[in-house]
């Protein structure tokens, strides 16, 4: 393996173009580079591109993590998609995704997750938020927010709000269950849960989603369920609604503006509330910290602090709920692991104590499942760049300005990366048990929070809930899948949910 930054290639007389690469096997060199037109994939039509194979079924948009794994066993590690007149290349190989993510620069291009509410934001003139904006803008948001978001000791500081919400979360659970013991909506409780849990976060209240509130809380849910699961389709369709109200972009935007309305209801209550605080001189050092922040950087106008705070108060409806619920399913479905996990925890978390940073740093074992969880039962199918350079991804040239998708999911249950690639092992993640489980030493294989200084910004708050809840869960209940039997599957709505409706007993210990 040689390490190379740029190759030149010859091209006609005193015709040099550059691409940019970062790991290149050494049979590359020797091998003729092919054109971007050479990109295999499926047969494209004029004007339409693949979308026919969507709109016939022949590529199902609720499968569209299969069709990903279809694709490429069919042509292999690089494929070309077109929808329309939209071109994406699909990489597999981690060596390649390494390669796209190393050539990101101080300011990654990167395409929105969901184009259709980049589309509702600017036709409703709001902010478009931190993953909707790109180069100078992007940083000068990311710099705003990133002492707030991405340092450890900042999120820390809500550890034990979140943990209030956990122990809500588990006598909420309590309250829910049947005769069995087995909770019939556990999607929508989960969902709940996050959205309080986001909730004390963003405004340091409760927001009553597990009790008072959860009719609205149950809305909330609904219509963010609709935003992904409607945005998801019209991402794989001709772009129509662009240019007419269609069905499904009616509907999107319904939900759009009833989620939007009712957060940022919130949000104004919490902004004139600070404000009445600091005009009484009774605002606290340290209360309200997050909003009180965003407020207080100069170069955040209002629609910033609004986008900024909804986006972390809805997000994990979408990205730690399934999560979360991947997470009950494996541990539910192994009791050895569920045992040993508990008896971790009893070591380390007092049952009518508090949680501290230093005991969930201690759960090696939890922490190991969770990231396991996130291989075999991934929430998302890519990281999306814009390429800015010309590049040799697989041995083919991509032109700058290329929409790439980094599909490095689809190897997680490759023999070629993982030792029995379909069983649940989170001690392949424990250091001095990963042997020759060679996946653990590709650092662009296991990315599910994204890489660099596009990491989702998010991911610090989601971790912390997840370890919280479980832990608070596990210390009070033994989980049993009512059909042990039964494989989970995924449902594609822009990112991965559980297909059908999760069912466990939750047994007092």
């Amino acid at each position: 393996m040689l390490n190379f930054r740029l190759i030149t290639l010859i091209q006609g007389k005193g015709c040099k173009i550059k691409f940019y690469s970062t790991v290149l096997n050494t049979e590359v060199l020797t091998q003729q580079i092919k054109n971007f037109e050479d990109i295999p994939g499926p047969v494209r039509l004029p004007l339409l591109g693949n979308a026919l194979h969507y709109k016939l079924g022949i590529f199902k948009i609720s499968d569209y993590h299969n069709v990903l794994r279809n694709l490429h066993e069919k042509y292999g590690p690089v494929v070309r998609q077109d929808i329309g007149k939209r071109t994406v290349i699909h990489a597999f190989d981690p060596d390649d995704v390494k390669n796209v993510l190393n050539s990101d620069g101080k300011t990654p291009i990167v395409p929105p997750l969901q184009e259709t509410t980049k589309i509702y934001r600017e036709k409703r003139e709001l902010s478009p938020g931190l993953g909707n904006t790109n180069g100078d803008e992007w940083y000068r948001l990311r710099k705003a927010v990133q002492k707030m978001m991405l340092r450890p000791n900042e999120v820390h500081h809500y550890l034990p709000f979140v943990d209030t919400v956990a122990q809500s979360f588990v006598e909420k659970i309590e309250s829910s269950l049947d005769l069995s013991r087995t909770s019939s909506d556990l999607r929508d409780l989960v969902a709940k849960w996050s959205l309080e849990s986001a909730g004390i976060v963003c405004f340091e209240r409760r927001l009553g989603a597990l009790d008072k509130n959860e009719e609205w809380a149950g809305a909330m849910v609904d219509a963010n369920r609709a935003i992904f699961t409607l945005g998801g389709h019209l991402k794989h369709a001709l772009p129509v609604f662009k240019y007419i109200m269609t069905p499904k972009w009616r509907k999107f935007l319904e939900a759009e503006d009833f989620f939007y309305s009712h957060a940022s209801r919130v949000i104004s209550e919490s902004v004139q509330h600070i404000s009445d605080l600091q005009k009484s001189g009774n605002l606290k050092d340290g209360q309200y910290s997050f909003i009180t922040y965003l407020l207080s950087r100069e170069e955040l106008s209002l629609k910033d602090v609004f986008i900024i705070t909804q986006s972390l108060f809805g997000d994990g409806l979408s990205t730690t709920t399934p999560s979360f619920m991947f997470n009950l399913y494996c541990i539910a479905k192994h009791p050895d692991i569920q045992t040993r996990i508990f008896h971790e925890i009893k070591e380390i978390v007092p049952s009518n104590g508090a949680i501290t940073v230093a005991m969930i740093n201690q759960l090696r074992l939890l922490k190991a499942a969770v990231k396991e969880t996130f291989r075999l039962y991934p929430n998302g199918t890519e990281i999306s760049r814009i390429t800015q350079n010309d590049l040799i991804i697989g041995n083919y040239r991509v032109p700058k300005g290329t929409h790439v998708d980094l599909n490095q999911f689809v190897l997680f249950r490759s023999p070629k990366y993982f030792q029995n690639p379909d069983e649940y092992i989170p001690d392949r993640w424990l250091r001095e048990d990963q042997g020759d489980d060679i996946l653990a030493t590709h650092p662009f294989l296991m990315i599910p929070f994204g890489h660099g200084t596009r990491m989702c910004a998010g991911r610090r708050f989601a971790e912390q809930d997840m370890y919280t809840a479980l832990t608070r869960i596990l210390q009070k209940y033994r989980l049993e899948l009512t059909n042990p039997n039964e494989e989970m599957e995924q449902v594609y709505q822009t990112l991965l949910f559980p297909k059908n409706p999760l069912k466990i007993r939750f047994i007092m210990r």
